[in-house]
């Protein structure tokens, strides 16, 4: 049966999300289960094509993308791919509305990764984190809205800030990663070869703000969807706090993490804010 196909797909982009990211799969655990499924379908499409462009350098990349989109598209034709991550994110595509500009501004944003490797102008920085971040803010926001488009027009500026804050910080977090064996430089006017104090904390600077813009949208989202949002907040401003107090050449040089023991405390943390409705 079809059903059944279905729900392994989700399950399969599930598993995606956990296997990926600790981080986020617990933040989606603090969404209500009526919307879970269509984040972990999401995430399982943004993060396979990701993985293309920056993972699998004994293959060709650039094949592998087009086929990815192209199988895509035929999924939304057909109403099902035997890729279960397509399959679960065409429903999503459909159930919530998302529309083709969101996907195709990804796409492009992944593309990019696949032949340019510095951004040199503020312009083209900010339409790579539109395309590789903001638009996938906004498809979790189509589905926390749930086919409103009041609301989603409402908390769509924030959705978008959110989506740059994480973008950037990961940037800031994969500094080592992305220079050394990525050759790539997303941050416009900073030589990394000698990233400095000076460097660093500009960037934070215009990080914190964006995640204060953000915050007015979180405690406006619907119920469904705040206390997970909320808890992927506090995690990437606790990542952020330690970035912060890391000395610039030790970014350069290791990749900054956040404990399991540290991301418990957070939970806990984001649930007794939440439930003393202080968000």
């Amino acid at each position: 049966m079809k059903s059944l196909f279905d729900a392994v797909s989700f399950k399969c982009s599930k598993l995606i999300t956990q296997s990926y990211s600790t981080s986020f799969s617990l933040a989606v655990k603090m969404l209500s289960p009526s919307i879970r499924e269509g984040i972990y379908s999401i995430y399982g499409f943004v993060r396979l094509a990701d993985e293309i462009v920056d993972s699998f350098h004994d293959y060709e990349k650039e094949y592998l993308l087009d086929d990815f989109e192209t199988e895509y598209y035929k999924a939304v034709q057909l109403g099902i791919s035997l890729n279960p991550i397509l399959n679960s994110f065409q429903q999503t595509v459909k159930q919530y509305n998302i529309t083709d500009d969101l996907i195709q501004a990804f796409l492009k944003s992944m593309k990019l990764d696949l032949i340019k490797s510095t951004y040199t102008t503020k312009s083209e920085y900010d339409d790579y984190i539109y395309g590789s971040a903001d638009v996938v803010g906004l498809m979790c926001l189509k589905v926390f809205v749930k086919g409103n488009d009041q609301k989603y027009e409402q908390l769509k500026h924030e959705a978008m800030k959110l989506g740059s804050a994480f973008q950037k910080v990961n940037f800031l977090r994969d500094l080592k990663d992305d220079n050394l064996i990525l050759n790539r430089n997303y941050f416009p006017g900073i030589d990394l070869k000698n990233f400095d104090e000076n460097a660093k904390t500009a960037i934070i600077n215009e990080i914190e703000d964006d995640f204060k813009m953000a915050f007015q949208g979180i405690i406006k989202l619907p119920i469904e969807a705040k206390f997970g949002v909320y808890t992927a907040y506090i995690y990437y401003k606790k990542l952020l706090k330690k970035l912060k107090n890391t000395p610039c050449h030790e970014i350069g040089n290791s990749r900054i993490r956040v404990s399991n023991y540290t991301k418990a405390g957070l939970l806990a943390q984001s649930f007794v804010t939440y439930k003393l409705k202080m968000v």
